[in-house]
């Protein structure tokens, strides 16, 4: 499905979107602009009280770059970092909640990596 809007409400459909399914910080969004600029970002807003702990999930990051490498083109390049996500997050990780994922954040992006 398409929705057009503006940033802001674009960042508001999303967040609420993600929450009605269950994956506020697990979900990726993009603002995509097929003449110009896009943008793609984890869907969950900031959490600057565990910055620097190491427990957040970046399933969402990856995925959101999983999305910018199809709207550049790299369609094979998306489709690897998607399995790999896929992978780790069906038989690696025993939670998708931020600090019960039995890795830490670097430790689960270096699991999807090795998995490209």
């Amino acid at each position: 499905d398409v929705l057009v809007t503006g940033n802001m409400f674009g960042d508001i459909i999303t967040d609420l979107g993600a929450i009605t399914q269950g994956g506020m910080g697990v979900a990726a969004g993009g603002n995509i602009n097929p003449q110009g600029v896009s943008m793609f970002e984890p869907i969950g807003g900031s959490a600057p009280k565990y910055t620097g702990m190491g427990v957040i999930n970046p399933i969402a990051a990856i995925a959101a770059g999983a999305m910018m490498l199809e709207t550049l083109g790299e369609e094979q390049a998306a489709e690897d970092v998607e399995r790999a996500a896929k992978e780790v997050t069906g038989t690696k990780m025993k939670s998708m909640a931020s600090g019960q994922m039995g890795y830490s954040t670097s430790e689960v992006g270096d699991l999807v990596a090795e998995r490209v």
